[in-house]
């Protein structure tokens, strides 16, 4: 009995000093680890976080980095429509003035008449005219009369002195022969002097005779009046209202058979205008029908005043519908340049330095390079100078682009992926910390 007593109570004793020694030594293996798992698990996430605000810099970097659209120029610029103002004038167009004065005595077109080349427009009465005639008529007759008086004395001289002179030797003197002579060269000189009279008074009949026929004033050649500025009973004075003179214009007749256009060519359009370039002309009055026209000449020279160049165009009058003075509006197909580049305007920069373009460069870097322009195309522009067929042009750029910027071309991939955000779980340190064995469970 006490042997069994004394068994119990050893069984249900404190334990042995080495149980208790391998347990704390299990509790400090355990605590070794855990410690070495929260030191390994917060060294990962420092990595994590230093790798992530990396990426995060690389890909704000990235962002930075305008993304632009590039471009070739299209090469060759097809023909171009310009639309100018232009004048209708008539063929021939003659002012008519009066060559004498006097009074209008009759007209016998009025204006919107059609007329013929010699038709009388109107008559003008000029009774100064015709008493002065009258006398310059009365003189010539005079003269006329001297002249045959002077002619009869020359001719009695004439025989006079052939007597004499043939007479036989010793009849007549020497001096009175001499004195035959003069007297025949004498009466020659006064009928040549009567005749020159004559001669002169002859003239100013017919000078007078030729400004009565001015009295009639007629058309020029085939066309339409268009101006009556005068009646019946008007004083009229002779002379134009050109250089300075004041008298007044009867009547204008234009030939409409055919009719002239006059264009002021702005300088930048003026190459394309060569003889023979076909246009169209529209007329406001008459919009549903169109002209075609052709271009005759040019003045071959800039007007300083305007920068204009002065080009005439020719075109035909069917049933003389085009009237002269006429605003037109002329419709030029200038031609085409294969050689000719052009880029959209979009893609142009104006800067104080002048026109520019962008161009993508080695390494996706920015060059700027002025450039000369030609035409303006509406929607796009040619270049004359500055750029080639070749070159990759940055369409749209932005304002603060300058040379050596870096840009990324629309269509490249980003050689920067977009990282996670930072309350993303995705590569968090939870999934890329390694899986730790658990603990052996106590004994």
């Amino acid at each position: 009995m006490p042997d069994t007593d004394s068994s119990e109570h050893s069984s249900s004793g404190p334990p042995a000093p080495q149980e208790l020694a391998r347990s704390r030594s299990r509790l400090r293996r355990i605590g070794l680890i855990a410690a070495a798992a929260a030191v390994l698990v917060a060294l990962l996430g420092i990595v994590l976080r230093v790798i992530q605000a990396h990426q995060i810099a690389q890909w704000t970097d990235a962002q930075a980095v305008p993304t632009v659209a590039v471009l070739t120029p299209e090469h060759g610029v097809s023909g171009q429509q310009i639309v100018l103002p232009g004048e209708l004038q008539a063929w021939y167009e003659a002012p008519i003035y009066a060559r004498v004065s006097g009074y209008l005595k009759k007209w016998y077109f009025d204006y919107g008449a059609r007329v013929r080349k010699g038709q009388v427009l109107a008559e003008i009465d000029a009774p100064d005219l015709d008493a002065e005639l009258a006398a310059a008529q009365a003189n010539f007759n005079a003269s006329e009369a001297q002249v045959k008086a002077r002619e009869a004395e020359m001719e009695f001289a004439r025989t006079t002195y052939t007597r004499w002179r043939d007479s036989p030797k010793g009849v007549v003197s020497e001096q009175e022969q001499e004195s035959k002579k003069s007297d025949y060269s004498s009466a020659a000189a006064r009928y040549n002097a009567a005749l020159a009279s004559a001669k002169a008074d002859e003239g100013a009949v017919n000078r007078l005779k030729a400004l009565t026929q001015y009295k009639l004033l007629v058309a020029p050649f085939d066309g339409i009046v268009t101006a009556r500025n005068t009646d019946i009973g008007a004083l009229i004075n002779a002379g134009s209202g050109t250089g300075g003179g004041s008298a007044p214009q009867l009547f204008k007749v234009a030939d409409v058979h055919e009719m002239r256009v006059f264009v002021q060519v702005p300088q930048e359009q003026s190459a394309g205008m060569q003889d023979g370039l076909s246009a169209e002309l529209v007329v406001p009055q008459i919009a549903q029908r169109e002209f075609k026209a052709v271009v005759a000449t040019t003045s071959k020279a800039i007007d300083p005043s305007s920068r204009t160049l002065l080009v005439e165009l020719h075109t035909d009058n069917p049933g003389a519908v085009l009237q002269p003075g006429t605003y037109v509006e002329v419709h030029f197909d200038l031609p085409g340049n294969s050689q000719m580049l052009r880029i959209p305007t979009s893609a142009l920069i104006f800067r104080e330095d002048g026109t520019q373009v962008a161009l993508l460069g080695p390494g996706n870097h920015v060059q700027l390079r002025p450039v000369t322009l030609g035409r303006d195309l509406g929607t796009q522009m040619e270049v004359l100078r500055g750029l080639s067929a070749t070159d990759r042009v940055i369409d749209s750029p932005p304002d603060s682009l300058a040379t050596g910027d870096l840009v990324h071309v629309t269509g490249e991939e980003l050689t920067q992926a977009k990282p996670a955000a930072v309350g993303d779980t995705h590569g968090s340190v939870a999934e890329v910390a390694p899986k730790l064995p658990a603990p052996p469970p106590p004994r």
